[in-house]
């Protein structure tokens, strides 16, 4: 089969005998990964290792587009010279360890809430969509899927606001969170829309709003801020294409949301942590309605397991959570530094096996 049959038969739940499967390195990884293979800069694992093909689109910024100014939010502090302020306006100071950094939040300080309306949020009006059904008809051409990366909304929210802030304000000053949260789920249905008229097959949102144990906050409060704002996106892109697959992505242990994803219409769920939920529960209980895509822990198995084990947990994923064909394997996050080479290996070679 090739990718955009295998896609088709994954999310119509029909058993097949190769599955989709993908994996991403931080730097570090991908440095020392490449060195191992003898591979360039401009060289493509999916290439090398003949992994299924995808493709991305997504909106372009108009001509002379440039990012707002976000020095002003950042006058009251010294900034490092290595740091750098991101597209959302969020200034980031690199750590001491590999790829990390930390956050500073340009509305950390705002009291009121004209400050916080008169912040410039990431939006993508004017931005250039006539490119992408051109891009998705040769996609399908070439026989793969296309994919368009939407965005978060919890998310980006409380990085423009501040952790702690946002979920002081989720209590305190509600009217703060609404504001915010409905300027990012604006910009979001917009690329969505875009997306759905293009004819993309398939939507990656999502936000973390979970730790290992449970939700980041209560229920009540998820279905009342970030709920109605993904549903409303959702919907926004299934009224242009009701085909297209809704593919959302929360670390941790969501047990708690996944029927209420289902009702807004996801249909894959990303990753299923193996550290934080019981795949093989959430299959049980949702896998009529939901394709489940990641399952092989980066907790655990990648960085821990031996090559071996890394086989055998790939193995034991195909036959008890992809009998039905539902089923992307993916490492449940980007693979750290502390991943082994061979392990990498390892998880190709065996979801590359036919069952």
């Amino acid at each position: 089969m090739n990718t955009l049959e295998l896609f088709k038969a994954t999310v119509n739940h029909i058993p097949h005998e190769e599955f989709l499967f993908f994996f991403h390195c931080t730097p570090d990884l991908d440095k020392r990964l490449r060195q191992y293979l003898n591979l360039k800069p401009q060289d493509s694992f999916e290439e090398y290792f003949d992994m299924p093909r995808v493709v991305h689109v997504s909106l372009k910024p108009p001509a002379g587009f440039r990012k707002p100014d976000f020095s002003k939010y950042y006058e009251d502090m010294d900034i490092p010279h290595n740091a750098f302020i991101n597209d959302i306006g969020v200034l980031e100071i690199p750590g001491s360890m590999y790829h990390f950094t930390r956050y500073v939040s340009p509305l950390r300080n705002a009291k009121t809430l004209k400050e916080i309306e008169d912040f410039p949020y990431p939006n993508v009006d004017g931005w250039i969509d006539s490119h992408m059904a051109e891009e998705v008809r040769k996609a399908h051409e070439n026989n793969k899927p296309v994919i368009c990366w939407v965005g978060h909304i919890y998310e980006t929210a409380w990085q423009i606001r501040g952790y702690e802030q946002f979920l002081m304000d989720m209590i305190l000053n509600p009217e703060i969170c609404e504001f915010i949260l409905d300027k990012i789920c604006e910009r979001n249905m917009k690329v969505a829309q875009a997306a759905a008229r293009a004819g993309v097959d398939w939507l990656t949102i999502g936000d973390d709003v979970a730790n290992e144990r449970t939700l980041m906050f209560s229920i009540e409060h998820w279905r009342r801020f970030m709920k109605p704002r993904w549903a409303k996106v959702i919907k926004a892109a299934k009224d242009i294409k009701p085909d297209i697959q809704v593919d959302y992505h929360s670390d941790g242990n969501i047990m708690d949301i996944i029927p209420e994803l289902i009702e807004i219409g996801v249909t894959i769920l990303n990753p299923i942590q193996p550290e934080c939920m019981d795949p093989i529960e959430v299959k049980r209980k949702y896998g009529k309605h939901l394709v489940l895509k990641g399952t092989v822990g980066t907790q655990s198995t990648m960085p821990f397991g031996t090559p071996d084990e890394v086989k055998r947990v790939v193995r034991e994923r195909k036959r008890t959570l992809g009998y039905d064909g539902a089923l992307i394997l993916e490492p449940t996050h980007v693979l750290e530094p502390d991943v082994p080479i061979e392990n990498v290996i390892a998880f190709v070679e065996a979801c590359k096996e036919k069952i």
